[in-house]
């Protein structure tokens, strides 16, 4: 039996936010549609766009009670399978995301969508 680590590369971004948890967690649902402005829903949930790379889908798998704001990130790059939580902490809300570089992203790739999703936040 062989026992094998596989060390990925990932960033963990925590955020406060002057806000009640739920006012957080629809806020950033909307977020597509109101930073993109091309950004259009599909009756299945996607939200297609334009991004920095290109074409662009994104869904969420959301549960609000529990504050999980998971999604699906896809472009012509890669699929970015993205946990999300939104904690609340008494008036004050925190956002926790944490993006693991796809296999098929260069360092330098991942560095720069870092800058990226940093920027927005």
């Amino acid at each position: 039996m062989c026992l094998c680590i596989v060390l990925m590369r990932s960033r963990t971004i925590t955020m406060t936010v002057n806000k009640k948890t739920g006012e957080v967690f629809d806020a950033i649902l909307n977020v597509p549609g109101k930073l993109m402005p091309d950004a259009k829903k599909s009756q299945d949930g996607w939200w297609s766009f334009t991004a920095s790379t290109g074409p662009a889908r994104l869904k969420f798998k959301e549960n609000k009670q529990l504050g999980i704001l998971d999604h699906v990130f896809v472009d012509s790059e890669a699929k970015w399978d993205v946990p999300m939580r939104v904690v609340p902490s008494g008036e004050t809300s925190e956002v926790i995301v944490t993006l693991v570089k796809p296999e098929n992203l260069t360092d330098r790739q991942f560095d720069e969508r870092m800058q990226e999703v940093e920027g927005m936040m």
